[in-house]
C-alpha cells in the first residue's frame, strides 16, 4: 500500500478538493519535499485533522470529532523517535503515522487471526479471514494517517482477550478504542452479553443446582455492578475528551499557551470555524443539558443525522457503499436463516448440541452471534445516520463479520479450495499458488494468492468478492491520495 500510494500520487495530478486543508507554515527543506513525494498521500481529507491536532493540538472547534489516541500517538512517536533534525513538525508526523500503522495492521491482521480461531474453531477459515483483512476495501485507510488500524488492532484484540475470559484486560483495550474512535462505546455490548449469557446458562443446568446458587439477588447485583463498572470504563475515555472540550471551548477566560500563526487564523475567518481561547459567543453546544461537542459537530458541521443522506445527488455514495451494505445484509440472512430459534432466544438457551459439546463451528455457529449482532446494529446505523459512502471503512475497521463471512463464502463454494489430496480435483491442470511443501507441515499457503493466480478456473461468486476487495483496495489507493472522493 505505501509502494502503491507513493507511485499514484507521483502520477496523478490531485484534485482540488473543499477539504480541510491548514496552511503550510515555515519553509520545506529537501528531506521534507521528499517525504511529502513519497508519503504525501497519507494525509489526504481526514488525515488532515489527525496532523494538525498531533501537531497543534484541539485548536479549532470541528477537530473535536476526532478522538484523541491517535494523534496523541503520532505526536509521542514523532517526538521520541530519532528523526533527522532537519525535517518539519509535518513530516516527522507524516514518517510516524506510516510507521505505526504499518505495525497496526499486522497486529490487527493477527488479532482477527486469533479471534477467528476462538470464535469460528476453523483455523483454515480464521487465516483467510486474516488473509482478507490484508487486502481490505478499507486498505488505504489502513495505511493512512486514520484511526482505522489503531481501532480495528485493539477492538479485535479485546474481542480476543473476552473469548480467553480475560475480562479486565479486554475492557482495558476496549476503553482504548473508544478513546481513538466514538463508535467504539458500543462495544460495551460484548461485555453486557458475555455477562448475560454466562448467568442464564447458570440458570438451565438444572432445577437442582439453580436451589445450590446462594441468593439469587446477590449474583444478580453482583453482575449488574459489575457489567456497569465495565461499561463506565469503556466510556470514560469518550467522557473525559468531551469534558476536556466544554473546558477548552466554553470555560470563560480559558487561553491557549501558545500563539496563534496569522494565517490559522485568517484561514478560521475564511471558512468559519470556531478557534479556541479566542473571544466571542460561547458554541450552541455549550449551553446543552449535556454540552457533546462530538454529536454538534457530526450535526454542525457535516450534516449528519437520521436520513439526511438520502437524496438524490446522493446516489453515486449509495453506489459505492453497496458492496459492503449488501455483503453484510447477505451474512446477517444467511446467519439468521440458519439459526432461527438461536437467534429468538438472543443465544441464550444452550442447545441439545452444545449440551453433548458437538455444537457447529465455523461462521454459522453460535459463537459468531453476538458479531453478528454487532455488525447488523453499525449496518443499519452507518446506512441510515452516517455519510453512506464510510459505510465501507466503517465496518472493515470495526467488525470481523466481513472477514469471516467472505472466507465463509470462498471455502463453501469454491471448489479450488475444497480439494484434499490432489490440487484441482475439477481439472487435470496442476493448481496454481500451492506451496508444495505446506501439505503436512502444518504452514497453510496463502489461498488468496491461490485463487488469484488460477483467476481463470474460480467460480463467479469468488470471483465477485475478490474483485470487490481488490477494487476498493486498489481504487482507494488510486483516489484517496489524490484528494478524489473516496469512502
Amino acid at each position: 500500500s505505501l509502494v502503491f500510494q507513493a507511485v499514484f500520487n507521483l502520477l496523478i495530478p490531485d484534485h482540488r478538493a473543499d477539504a480541510f486543508s491548514p496552511p503550510r507554515l515555515g519553509p520545506g527543506g529537501r528531506w521534507d519535499a521528499l517525504v511529502e513525494r513519497l508519503l504525501g498521500g497519507l494525509g489526504r481529507w481526514d488525515a488532515e485533522h489527525f496532523l494538525f491536532i498531533a501537531e497543534r493540538g484541539y485548536l479549532l472547534e470541528h477537530n473535536c470529532a476526532f478522538l484523541p489516541l491517535f494523534p496523541l500517538s503520532l505526536r509521542a512517536l514523532a517526538g521520541l523517535a530519532p528523526w533527522p533534525p532537519q525535517l518539519q513538525p509535518r513530516s516527522r508526523l507524516l514518517l510516524s503515522a506510516a510507521l505505526l500503522n504499518s505495525l497496526l495492521s499486522v497486529l490487527a491482521a493477527a488479532a482477527l487471526y486469533a479471534l477467528g480461531r476462538a470464535v469460528l474453531r476453523r483455523r483454515s477459515q480464521a487465516f483467510l479471514a486474516a488473509l482478507l483483512f490484508s487486502l481490505s476495501p478499507a486498505g488505504v485507510f489502513m495505511a493512512a494517517a486514520y484511526s482505522e488500524s489503531m481501532f480495528a488492532c485493539l477492538a479485535f484484540s479485546a474481542m480476543w482477550q473476552l473469548e480467553k475470559g480475560q475480562s479486565w484486560l479486554s475492557g482495558l483495550l476496549f476503553s482504548l478504542a473508544s478513546g481513538a474512535r466514538a463508535n467504539g462505546l458500543i462495544n460495551a455490548g460484548f461485555f453486557l452479553y458475555s455477562r448475560a449469557k454466562h448467568f442464564a446458562l447458570q440458570l438451565q443446568v438444572g432445577s437442582a443446582s439453580v436451589r445450590k446458587l446462594p441468593l439469587l439477588w446477590k449474583q444478580v447485583l453482583s453482575l449488574a455492578s459489575s457489567a456497569a463498572l465495565t461499561c463506565a470504563g469503556i466510556f470514560l475515555p469518550f467522557a473525559l475528551f468531551q469534558y476536556y472540550a466544554y473546558v477548552r471551548f466554553c470555560a470563560p477566560g480559558t487561553g491557549l499557551d501558545q500563539t496563534i500563526p496569522e494565517p490559522l487564523l485568517q484561514l478560521a475567518r475564511d471558512k468559519g470555524y470556531r478557534v479556541a481561547g479566542v473571544d466571542g459567543a460561547k458554541p450552541p453546544w455549550c449551553s446543552q443539558r449535556f454540552p457533546l461537542v462530538y454529536s454538534y459537530i457530526q450535526d454542525t458541521y457535516w450534516n449528519v443525522g437520521f436520513l439526511r443522506y438520502f437524496e438524490l445527488r446522493q446516489i453515486p455514495n449509495f453506489l459505492l457503499a453497496l458492496p459492503v451494505t449488501f455483503l453484510g445484509s447477505w451474512a446477517a440472512w444467511t446467519y439468521v436463516s440458519t439459526n432461527p430459534r438461536h437467534c429468538l432466544t438472543l443465544g441464550l438457551e444452550r442447545s441439545e448440541s452444545e449440551e453433548k459439546g458437538k455444537s457447529r463451528d465455523g461462521f454459522c455457529g453460535p459463537a459468531a452471534f453476538v458479531y453478528m449482532v454487532h455488525a447488523t446494529a453499525l449496518l443499519g446505523f452507518g446506512f441510515c445516520c452516517m455519510h453512506v459512502q464510510v459505510l465501507t471503512r466503517f465496518l472493515s475497521s470495526s467488525s470481523p463479520i466481513l472477514y469471516w463471512f467472505s472466507a465463509h463464502l470462498l471455502q463453501e463454494y469454491e471448489p479450488l479450495l475444497q480439494s484434499t489430496g490432489t490440487d484441482n480435483p475439477t481439472s487435470g491442470r496442476p493448481l496454481r499458488g500451492k506451496s508444495p511443501n505446506s501439505c503436512g507441515k502444518g504452514a497453510p499457503d496463502n489461498l488468496v494468492v491461490r485463487l488469484l493466480l488460477n483467476w481463470r478456473s474460480i467460480t463467479p461468486l469468488s470471483k465477485s468478492i475478490l474483485g470487490f476487495f481488490l477494487c476498493y483496495w486498489l481504487l482507494g489507493l488510486i483516489l484517496h491520495c489524490n484528494f478524489f472522493p473516496w469512502t
